[in-house]
């Protein structure tokens, strides 16, 4: 029969690893997104979040436009892309 050797408080700390940093939300990447200068394209928010199209239509409409009251807007740029941004 084998005996287990007691652990120590000492040694139950040492193997403890840190606890990263949760990343940021999809909702914050795409807010942050919009609060550039330029805007964001819709391409550049399905590429960042992964979501379809009409997805992120509808988290625009939805809950940055209804619940959190921000004031998007769609504008055509330079380059001739449309562009979402808050204002």
């Amino acid at each position: 029969m084998k005996t287990r050797k007691p652990r120590t408080k000492s040694a139950k700390k040492q193997t403890k690893l840190p606890v990263p940093a949760e990343p940021a939300s999809k909702k914050e990447h795409v807010i942050a997104l919009l609060k550039q200068a330029e805007g964001a394209t819709l391409a550049d928010m399905i590429a960042a979040t992964g979501w379809q199209s009409h997805s992120v239509r509808g988290f625009i409409s939805g809950n940055l436009r209804k619940k959190l009251n921000l004031n998007v807007q769609l504008a055509k740029r330079a380059d001739g892309q449309k562009a979402y941004s808050i204002t």
